[in-house]
């Protein structure tokens, strides 16, 4: 019987996942290890995403005999072929691990290393070569706290990665972002769809939004990281951010407040109305619903996340600096936003040399 990715609920209402085997016990050093990140606020879906990669992981491991605290960098190297092109060499079943897409592969190897470097941390004996080496200059490996104390220390790099082809983000033009918001029923809708589509906010952030995180008179918003929320909503960023928004949004929020909440009795911004339970914060499943409805009422193929990837893009082409554009989108690091955004296109590229005098 293969291992399972449980989804365990606290007293308090608090949703975490572990991985438990045949005899349905945690597997204990996947366990110890989700804990910790549940201890340092990684989300819920990070947990579950986790649990899913080390579950695979170690029923790879018990398919080939090998005890997890013995592996070696060539049984990570059969794991990713596993992943890949499952072969009859691997002694696991073939149709229990499909092909996998290259970014797929490198997520679950985040998932082992950080399992193997945060026992290595602990101090229990595992494979040394999966957490203390880099790769250095030229190819060389060198132990990553060689020069401790000096310059030169670098943080330690996962020893296998597949590399990934750089793809520009996929974009909503504003025609279609138009017909969006056109094809909505409801001002609340109407207004989740605006302000992400303005604002690049991520969709945990506006399910989180309180009416006093909403600042109409100075036309911002503010985004506040909070663990609690009724709805598992999670920011995904660690401070607090204040973000300017247009006259428009403004009014279209004044507006859902006069028509549509009316007496609604919450202090979230985006809660159930047309639905039981009335007045309850909305929840990630219901934006699902809206986004599906929107789909078939526009024939456009979008998500929500695509319209923040639609408006950092567009700011990137405006000339926004870099640094402004990752604040905006509250990144915790400058290199995130440039790494995914600052792409040119041919199109791109064409409008550049046009300004330039040289098309």
């Amino acid at each position: 019987m293969e291992m399972l990715v449980q989804k365990v609920v606290a007293p308090g209402g608090e949703t975490s996942w572990t991985v438990v085997d045949e005899r349905f016990e945690p597997v204990e050093p996947v366990e110890v290890y989700l804990a910790h990140l549940e201890a340092i606020e990684r989300s819920p879906n990070t947990l579950r995403a986790y649990a899913s990669s080390l579950r695979l992981f170690f029923d790879f491991l018990e398919g080939r005999g090998v005890a997890w605290e013995e592996v070696r960098l060539e049984e990570v190297g059969r794991f990713v072929s596993w992943l890949r092109r499952p072969t009859a060499e691997v002694v696991v079943p073939i149709d229990s691990a499909p092909a996998r897409a290259t970014t797929t592969v490198n997520r679950h190897l985040a998932a082992v290393f950080g399992l193997y470097e945060f026992h290595a941390r602990r101090g229990l004996s595992v494979a040394s070569e999966l957490v203390d080496w880099r790769r250095g200059g030229r190819g060389s490996y060198k132990p990553f706290l060689e020069g401790v104390g000096g310059r030169s220390r670098k943080s330690p790099r996962r020893p296998v990665r597949l590399r990934t082809p750089r793809r520009l983000p996929e974009t909503l033009s504003p025609e279609q972002i138009t017909s969006l918001l056109a094809a909505c029923e409801h001002l609340r809708d109407r207004l989740l769809v605006a302000l992400i589509a303005e604002t690049g906010m991520r969709i945990g952030q506006a399910l989180g939004l309180r009416h006093s995180d909403v600042v109409s008179r100075d036309k911002t918003i503010r985004i506040v990281p909070r663990s609690g929320n009724a709805n598992g909503a999670r920011a995904k960023c660690r401070d607090e951010a204040t973000i300017p928004v247009s006259a428009a949004l403004v009014r279209l929020y004044s507006e859902y407040l006069f028509d549509e909440c009316g007496d609604i009795d919450s202090d979230y911004v985006f809660v159930n109305l047309f639905a039981a339970p009335i007045g309850r914060p909305l929840r990630y499943s219901a934006v699902t619903g809206l986004v599906g409805r929107l789909r078939a009422r526009t024939g456009i193929e979008f998500s929500l996340h695509l319209l923040r990837h639609s408006a950092a893009s567009e700011w990137v082409r405006s000339g926004v600096p870099i640094e402004v554009v990752s604040k905006l989108l509250t990144h915790a690091n400058v290199t995130t936003t440039s790494g995914t955004y600052v792409h040119l296109g041919v199109e791109d590229l064409r409008a550049e040399l046009e300004k330039a005098g040289l098309r």
